[in-house]
């Protein structure tokens, strides 16, 4: 009875928080122009800008974000992002809760952040409302790479997806079932369904990075059954990507510097030997909760643990994607 009434009052504590982010946030990246759904503006002065846009996939009306670093004006083809936000989160919010576009600004990339259906992504474990009403994510999101591919400079070799959470799962599923269109994946607190990893074929041996916190308590890294389907645990994830890529049986492990006091640490463990050179990399947030690392501590350790500071996850997931082509 205790665990039922913690997982309420975490699900009421993150309705909560959506709401409130969305008030606070808008719709669109403060670096961005405005725009009403359905319509795209260029940059109208050099330096970093961004659009929100839409698209009709599967009946539904979907919106997304855009991010242009300043690189963008140089003409040149340019890496993209496509970062997927949590349950009950928004593009914007994902945003703000990675500083994509302070990264992409510094490295040359562009960032993409999706809204989900109904503040969730069909990540094919049958339980959020995008799975319940049936929903093809997969389709929405190959679309969408279509059609900001088509307004924009950007090498189709190296284009990445990243999500936390929900959109974790998700970026999971296109790593199954889109792999063809992605250079590499990153997969923050979320682990492998079960059914899913037993039938996932990648296109190609696919490089991988996943962090995860060991105090997570939505996603447990031990796994079990989430939310009444199996998921499996954090080990077992990264052995199954693993073992998709063709790696060697052990990978290196490596205890990360401590540079913040915070009651958090890293251990990075890195399998190599994979084919086409992919890598898989575990980066252990020892003490860490269903967090971002080094992102917003956005709602209170007590509801979703602690959020490290010695980790900067998405410096790391670029450092890690940009080797990356296909």
């Amino acid at each position: 009875m205790r665990a039922m009434g913690r997982r309420r009052l975490v699900v009421m504590a993150l309705a909560v928080a959506a709401v409130l982010a969305g008030c606070a946030r808008g719709s669109v990246p403060a670096t961005g122009p405005t725009t009403r759904p359905g319509t795209l503006t260029a940059p109208a002065a050099p330096g970093p800008s961004g659009y929100s846009a839409s698209l009709v996939s599967g009946g539904l009306t979907r919106t997304y974000l855009v991010y242009l670093p300043a690189a963008a004006r140089s003409g040149r083809p340019l890496p993209l992002l496509l970062s997927l936000h949590g349950r009950l989160g928004t593009g914007a919010g994902q945003a703000r809760l990675t500083n994509f576009d302070a990264v992409a600004n510094a490295f040359g990339f562009i960032v993409v952040s999706p809204d989900g259906y109904q503040r969730s992504w069909a990540d094919g474990r049958g339980t959020s409302p995008a799975d319940k009403a049936g929903v093809n994510d997969v389709a929405f999101l190959g679309a969408l790479l279509d059609q900001v591919m088509a307004r924009n400079r950007v090498d189709p070799t190296r284009v990445y997806v990243a999500g936390m959470s929900n959109g974790g799962f998700m970026a999971e599923r296109l790593g199954c079932d889109l792999a063809s269109r992605f250079a590499a994946i990153a997969v923050v607190a979320a682990n492998f369904d079960q059914g899913l990893a037993a039938r996932c074929a990648p296109a190609h041996p696919l490089p991988v990075i996943l962090i995860h916190g060991s105090n997570d308590p939505l996603v447990p890294e031990a796994g079990g059954l989430l939310e009444g389907e199996p998921i499996l645990s954090t080990l077992a994830t990264v052995s199954r990507w693993a073992s998709l890529a063709g790696c060697g049986a052990a990978p290196a492990v490596a205890s990360l510097p401590v540079l913040v006091n915070d009651g958090t640490s890293v251990q990075r463990s890195t399998y190599t030997g994979c084919h086409n050179g992919a890598r898989v990399v575990y980066d252990d947030v020892i003490g860490g909760g269903h967090a971002w690392p080094d992102g917003e501590q956005y709602l209170p350790v007590a509801v979703i643990g602690k959020t490290s500071r010695n980790l900067n996850a998405s410096e790391v997931i670029w450092q890690f994607c940009l080797g990356y082509h296909l």
